[in-house]
């Protein structure tokens, strides 16, 4: 028997495996930690929809979803190999391959990054540039190293003196009509808009030319190396989860978010799922034409020299290093969209 015939009728018993796993009684199904980077909420909501309805157990899987906060380290635990698969981001995987350490994304759930700034409805600011007019932009330190640096290298007017720390707290914009704050595109200004009455100006970076995916999943090269069939089918069953919990019954995985997470709310789960089909956040280009979690080599290396240019990442760093292309890309679960 040939070499490619071995590689074949190999893959094949492995897939086969899979699905025995999953359909007779008394198999073990191989069991899978994915640890997400915040508490539950509806943006993890397709991982969630394939524990509750049984998606992962069709692929022959056993998932744990290991919940992140301000707390958690899920990061280090992957690098560590305490857990299987984490929700990561280019910008981390980039900074990863500088140091040596091999950390490989695999699919990318979020097309675009759900990073906003949110202005007053009332303070002149109708479009992105005009944020450059503010005298205040409230940032947390690592959006001040990163997209901040993007907005004043591509667009004028931007400057170091509008910075001053984000505590995650509203209070001071909802005092200043002459400033902006960041803040999540499906959380942020739902809570605004509750307290206030008024709904705030929202800019997508995404929509403005800022370009990392978001919500990865990432893994160990290990773990490609050695456990490629989990990982497909890993990344299978997730795309899955998130086409039923976007077009189908979401009921049990949003129960699911909220034991684990009981501070969250029906309203803003619904909020959340409504905002990220209005902006194309999972279904947008590649990810719309081929299937959610789709990653490529021209939109990883657009987001790599935007970080090169702004000297976050340095030129000589081998971007390819970070993300494979293997696992998706396959219109894998798009006949599940309704």
């Amino acid at each position: 028997m040939s070499n490619r015939m071995k590689t074949s009728v190999f893959s094949a018993v492995l897939g086969l495996g899979g699905m025995l796993a999953a359909s007779v009684p008394g198999y073990a199904l191989d069991k899978v930690t994915y640890g997400t980077n915040w508490l539950a909420q509806a943006e993890h909501g397709g991982f969630y929809q394939a524990v509750a309805d049984g998606t992962y157990a069709k692929h022959g899987l056993d998932v744990s979803i290991v919940q992140g906060g301000p707390n958690a380290a899920n990061s280090a635990l992957l690098i560590s190999g305490k857990i299987d698969f984490y929700m990561g981001g280019p910008q981390g995987e980039l900074s990863a391959v500088e140091q040596g350490i091999p950390l490989v994304d695999v699919a990318a759930i979020f097309q675009k990054d759900p990073q906003i700034l949110i202005a007053h409805p009332d303070a002149g600011v109708d479009k992105f540039e005009d944020l450059a007019k503010l005298k205040t932009l409230f940032l947390s330190k690592d959006g001040y190293l990163t997209y901040f640096e993007w907005m004043k290298a591509n667009f004028p007017g931007f400057k170091d003196e509008q910075y001053k720390p984000y505590n995650f707290n509203p209070g001071p914009f909802l005092a200043d009509k002459q400033s902006a704050q960041q803040g999540y595109l499906t959380s942020e200004p739902y809570e605004i808009q509750k307290q206030t009455g008024w709904e705030p100006k929202v800019f997508l970076l995404a929509d403005n030319g800022y370009s990392p995916y978001s919500t990865m999943i990432t893994t160990t090269r290990q773990m490609i190396d050695t456990k490629s069939d989990v990982v497909q089918r890993f990344v299978d069953a997730s795309i899955e989860g998130w086409y039923n919990y976007l077009y189908g019954d979401n009921s049990k995985a949003n129960e699911l978010i909220k034991k684990d997470n009981p501070e969250m709310k029906d309203g803003q789960i619904a909020y959340s799922i409504a905002k990220m089909k209005e902006y194309g956040i999972i279904e947008s280009g590649e990810g719309l034409d081929k299937g959610i979690g789709c990653i490529t080599d021209a939109h990883y290396k657009k987001f790599f020299d935007e970080m090169v240019a702004i000297k976050v990442v340095k030129p000589e760093t081998d971007y390819t290093k970070a993300f494979t292309t293997k696992f998706v890309c396959k219109n894998v679960g798009a006949s599940l969209k309704k």
